[in-house]
This record gives C-alpha cells, structure tokens and sequence, in this order.
C-alpha cells in the first residue's frame, strides 16, 4: 500500500472527475491520502472530503501565498475546523519568498507563528511550506520546540535535511526526485534514514517523470517510491511498507 501525504484534492484541477479519480485510489494501490488546506475555504473542503471518504484525511492552515487575508480571528476557524473528525494536522503552513507578488514577508512569518502556536496547543503536527526561505523557516522550527512537523516537497540542502531529522522532524519528497535536475532532492533523500521520510504527489502539481506536463493525482505517486527505493537501495515493496508506515505514525492513522 502507497500514501500520499500531500495531495489537494479540493483543487480546481479536480472539478471534473474527484469522485472518479478519489474512487479509485484503494483499487490502485494508494490506501491513504492526505489533503491539505492552503485558506479557510479550501481547509473546509478538506474537511468535508475526508469525511467523504474513508481513505482520505485532512490539513488546516493558511498557506503562506494565500495568506494575504488572514486575521487573528481566522485562527478561531482554523482550530473548530482542526476539531473535525480525521483532520490530523496543521497545514499546509509556512514561507514562500520566490514570487514577488507573495503577500508581504513580515505577515507570512506572523501567520506562520500563529499558527505553528495553534499546533502546539492542539497537539498536532504541522505541515510546511519552504520556497526560498530556507533560513526563516528554521528560525521559525526553533523557535517552536514543541512543534513536530514535516518539510513537504522538500527543497532544502542534505545538511537542512539531517538537521530537520535531529530536531524529530520528517521529509517528504515529490515528483522532483524523478526528474533531471532533482540531484539536491536526490542527495536530501539519500541523507536521511528511510524511516523519516514520506512520499507524496502535490497534485494536481509536479508530476513525476514519466507523467511531467500532465495533472498530477496519486496513482502517479509509484514512480516516485521507485525512485527513492533506487535511492536507498531497497526494493520497491519495502519502500512502500516503510514510508506509509512513517506516514501512519506521523499523523496518528490506526
């Protein structure tokens, strides 16, 4: 059995066929899914489809490209969302400094902080956003040691990695470890030991190779256990086992 612990499902991309293709995840070998929410109205709705499906779990938060509307008060909203029956952790939260069109550096930080303080009170982990900020976004998991989480799409240097691992922290790969300029993502995963690392699509973003250029959903997500199991030197059916496994214990699924 394959998890995916970052999908977004309640996307656009989806509009046309979620039941189909969200259907017909367990007979493909995906067992578990993960969804984010990157604002309020998108954590809803992963709310609502985790309760839809029994395969299928759910994330609050503000994404940091989405954060541009958050008040204070939204963090009320977030904590009944997080309250819901299989919603297992905060995100997708954090920061993302590669468009200049992002909401303002200062408030990504101050709506990431909130909500990694919401984590902590709740008990929950976090699932993090970092796009060339690397250097804030430890700042922030230090500042916070009561806080477990995971890097999600990790972009981060082998050094970051190890360091995220000796804080309790996890790492998850995408499709970029498939591709031909993913060697930073390629020597992260080879860092690490196999049992801090989780796989995932993003979809309906970065499609693995063979599928590059094509919308992305989590039958895709066997090309990527394929790469990391080459990475670690393990066969495929291991690297399954294991990273679900990670992903069961990180998130508390039975």
């Amino acid at each position: 059995m394959l998890f995916d612990t970052h999908a977004h499902y309640d996307a656009e991309q989806f509009d046309g066929d979620r039941d189909e293709v969200l259907s017909a995840l367990p007979l493909s070998g995906v067992g578990l899914v993960v969804n984010p929410g990157c604002d309020l109205d998108s954590s809803q709705a992963a709310a609502e489809l985790a309760a839809r499906y029994g395969h299928v779990y759910a994330a609050v938060g503000y994404h940091p490209e989405n954060c541009g509307p958050y008040a204070p008060g939204d963090l009320e909203r977030l904590r009944a969302l997080a309250g819901r029956p299989k919603v297992v952790a905060i995100g997708e939260i954090g920061l993302d400094y590669h468009w200049e069109d992002n909401p303002p550096r200062e408030l990504q930080q101050e709506v990431f902080r909130a909500q990694m303080a919401l984590a902590e009170e709740l008990g929950l982990p976090v699932i993090v956003h970092d796009r060339d900020a690397h250097r804030d976004s430890m700042e922030t998991v230090r500042a916070f040691p009561g806080v477990r989480g995971v890097f999600h799409c990790f972009s981060g240097s082998a050094e970051m990695a190890r360091e995220l691992v000796r804080l309790g922290w996890m790492i998850s790969f995408t499709g970029v470890l498939t591709y031909k300029n993913g060697r930073r993502a390629a020597e992260a995963a080879a860092a690490v030991p196999l049992d801090r690392i989780m796989l995932e699509t993003d979809s309906p973003y970065m499609s693995p190779v063979p599928c590059r250029g094509t919308r992305n959903d989590s039958r895709h997500l066997g090309y990527i256990c394929r790469r990391l199991a080459e990475i670690k030197g393990v066969s495929e059916e291991e690297c399954a086992r294991v990273t679900a496994e990670n992903g069961r214990r990180f998130f508390r699924i039975p």
